[in-house]
């Protein structure tokens, strides 16, 4: 008997051993499985999709759709910059001198303020639902400057909604442009054909997109270089991009799309249900890629699957260097690295049927302080590709093929095999995590007291919120801070 013991204890090392070694989650099995099953008699087929149930269940579960989410991340129903403030209205709220107020109440006024934009006008649009129906974008090529930027909102949020039925919404292409307040809804009668509400291109540096909602594009967000110019330094901050449907494209989904340009900041912003219907069925809530450098995704909640549940395919939270890029489109010409010294820090992702972080030939990237549940977890790949990944908390394993560099300091994974048991020790953390509910069941799980130096910086929290000197493992310290009342 205890021989007999002995060697099942080998087998289950030796299955364990190889299982982490493979670093294959139940998740991206069960697909492959049914995959290969498919086309032979009805036995087999019943028999690979029983097992992909099964691995699906014990990976992912069945959770019920959460309720609605009052976060304080993505748009508000106050300008981003004022919300809860009780003082006076900010700076930007009062127009510079010399600037101009320039008032629309049409779409056609709209259009002909944008193309006779000088600097430092304030366009703002009047409440109102405003459809813009044409086979061409919305131009936005007349220049700001730093001192006298064009901005063009909302005075409230949420109440003017531009409904956009073409390919491209507004094409930038000047600097010095700003955003803000507005929703943006695409109306297309084919889904395929409502691409972008944004597209930054060429000399567009300095874009701002701020405490806008934008539903129902292909890739709500598309940021790209023209004729060797790319539009670098833009900030994109607390918006809601989200789909209402699966996507019946080819095309790329992708809600921030960003190719070849540098020097963005992508924060706060709730980005959810990117579910393409067409062609390989992968998309990503958002990637940077394309040899750019120096961009950070901080403080986002990313959910790849929110109230779009069951559906085929692959769903990836955030990437550096997302599924690659041909040379033409390369910063460089050439994509030796798709991104170098990219940052992803205190970003919250959960429910992707894929990786939760994937990076793609990313030299010299930082994870620090993410949350990570009911995803694959963070995969590294290439030998171009080179992490530090500090104070993560991951539901999923962390993941390192190709000849990839990996430099791990104090994370928390799940590993593979506890997946293929049905076991989640740091959903056990939460309440509910499958359902959103994200209080600690008990004291947070914290690290060591953590020193700052002039590379890593202040741990970043995803509320906002002060961080200790032993700060809890993940995004966030108390959930509660990121929910509105």
């Amino acid at each position: 008997m205890a021989g007999l013991l002995a060697a099942m204890a080998a087998l289950a090392a030796l299955a364990s051993y190889g299982l982490e070694r493979s670093g294959i989650p139940p998740r991206r099995l069960a697909p492959y499985l049914e995959q290969r099953a498919d086309g032979h008699n009805p036995l087999i087929v019943g028999v690979g999709r029983a097992m992909a149930a099964t691995l699906h269940t014990l990976d992912r579960g069945d959770p019920p759709l959460p309720g609605t989410l009052r976060l304080r991340i993505g748009a508000q129903a106050e300008d981003a910059r004022n919300a809860g403030q009780t003082t006076a209205p900010d700076a930007a709220d009062t127009l510079a001198a010399g600037s101009r107020e320039v008032t629309v109440a049409s779409a056609d006024a709209l259009r002909a303020a944008i193309a006779q934009a000088l600097p430092g006008d304030r366009i703002t649009v009047l409440p109102g639902r405003y459809r813009f129906l044409a086979s061409s974008y919305i131009a936005v090529s007349r220049p700001g400057t730093r001192e006298q930027p064009i901005v063009l909102r909302a005075a409230r949020a949420g109440s003017v909604v531009l409904e956009l039925a073409m390919a491209e919404g507004f094409l930038v292409s000047a600097p010095w442009w700003t955003f803000e307040n507005l929703q943006l809804q695409g109306i297309c009668p084919l889904q395929g054909n409502c691409e972008h509400a944004f597209h930054i291109t060429g000399a567009a540096q300095h874009f701002t997109a701020r405490n806008n909602t934008i539903l129902d594009f292909n890739s709500h967000i598309k940021i790209n270089g023209q004729h060797g110019v790319q539009p670098d330094h833009g900030l994109l901050e607390q918006n809601t991009l989200s789909n209402t449907a699966v996507r019946q494209t080819g095309t790329p989904v992708t809600p921030i799309d960003l190719v070849a340009a540098s020097h963005w900041t992508i924060r706060a912003n709730l980005i959810s249900d990117f579910i393409k219907g067409g062609g390989d069925q992968i998309s990503y809530g958002g990637f940077a890629k394309g040899a750019g450098s120096g961009n950070v995704f901080e403080r986002n909640v990313v959910i790849c699957e929110q109230r779009l549940r069951g559906q085929p395919g692959q769903r990836v939270g955030l990437s550096l260097g997302g599924g690659g890029t041909a040379a033409p489109y390369c910063r460089d010409q050439r994509c030796i690295t798709e991104q170098d010294g990219g940052v992803l820090q205190a970003n919250l992702i959960a429910s992707c049927s894929d990786e939760g972080i994937y990076l793609n030939r990313a030299a010299t990237s930082q994870l620090r302080h993410n949350t990570l549940i009911d995803t694959a977890g963070i995969a590294l790949r290439f030998p171009e590709t080179s992490a530090d990944l500090e104070g993560n908390l991951v539901d999923g394993r962390i993941a390192v093929r190709g000849g990839a560099l990996l430099r791990a300091q104090d994370n928390l994974d799940s590993g593979v095999t506890r997946l293929y048991l049905g076991s989640h020790p740091l959903r056990a953390l939460f309440h509910a995590p499958l359902e959103f509910d994200l209080r600690w069941r008990g004291p947070a799980p914290r690290r060591e007291a953590v020193s700052t130096d002039a590379r890593s910086g202040a741990v970043a929290e995803l509320c906002g919120a002060p961080r200790p000197s032993q700060p809890a493992y993940g995004a966030f310290e108390d959930f509660a801070a990121c929910l509105r009342p």
